[in-house]
């Protein structure tokens, strides 16, 4: 199926003109507050987004450099993240800010010209032009959702979750991969409530293992922005709860990346 990446790059567009419109508002001594991710502050949060823009521009436009550059070994890559958020600690909130607003604009300036099926290296197996943006919208919302907790606000959930659902839904194998268990080889239908109208479907219908409820809870799951036990989502079948266990769809071990909250 063609992927339209001029859509996919203006939804990216919308997620961070929101996000924007956050961070526009907040005082110097915001970008201080801590979020739900252990360590990682606001400023963390802004700093993160704004490196790995621009590592993903360097990737496209200069693979070369970027392979020499990235982190060699696991541990490397592994921990790059927490790395970045106390390399950039002490960075003044409006450079933070800058620094996101320019990365974030040369990103999509950049992506917008590329063949969406082409190959870019990353840190890990290469993603594709396509699967990069996606994987940008989906680190904009999770770590815009640290952003919103820590500030106490209230978001309102937009169609674009269905980039990160459907990222969330291709990450099931490398889910169980990462927690050490055997990758599912049983399908599992996923119906879940759109934020407008409608619903959105995964997998055959027919299929025994099931996960169904709302687009926002499933993507708050899968991001780990939320327990399972804080969500609505229902699973029938062993597979679909043993995934709903460990759904992870970002890349990294599991817990080295903001964790899922206790609920107790």
């Amino acid at each position: 199926m063609a992927v339209d990446l001029a859509a996919l790059i203006a939804d990216l567009g919308a997620e961070s003109a929101e996000l924007d419109g956050v961070l526009g508002g907040l005082r110097a001594s915001d970008f201080d507050r801590p979020t739900p991710a252990a360590g990682w502050t606001i400023r963390g949060q802004v700093t993160h987004l704004a490196f790995f823009d621009d590592a993903a521009v360097t990737a496209a436009s200069d693979p070369a450099r970027f392979r020499d550059e990235a982190p060699v070994s696991d541990a490397q890559v592994d921990s790059l993240g927490d790395r970045v958020a106390e390399r950039y600690r002490m960075l003044p909130p409006n450079d933070a800010l800058t620094w996101f607003r320019a990365a974030r604009g040369r990103y999509l300036e950049v992506f917008a010209d590329l063949d969406p099926a082409a190959s870019l290296p990353w840190y890990g197996p290469p993603m594709s032009v396509a699967s990069s943006v996606t994987a940008r919208l989906m680190e904009t919302w999770a770590h815009g959702q640290d952003i919103h907790d820590a500030l106490g606000l209230t978001r309102w959930p937009t169609a674009r979750l269905r980039h990160v659902a459907h990222l969330g839904v291709r990450t099931i194998g490398w889910s169980f991969r990462v927690h050490g268990r055997p990758e599912p080889d049983v399908p599992v239908r996923v119906e879940l409530a759109a934020p407008e109208s409608g619903t959105w479907t995964w997998g055959p219908r027919d299929a025994t293992d099931r996960v169904t409820g709302s687009a926002e809870d499933f993507c708050l799951l899968v991001t780990q922005r939320r327990h399972r036990r804080q969500t609505a989502l229902s699973a029938q079948g062993p597979i679909a709860n043993g995934w709903l266990d460990v759904a992870q769809a970002f890349a990294g071990p599991p817990g080295d990346k903001p964790s899922q909250r206790d609920p107790e």
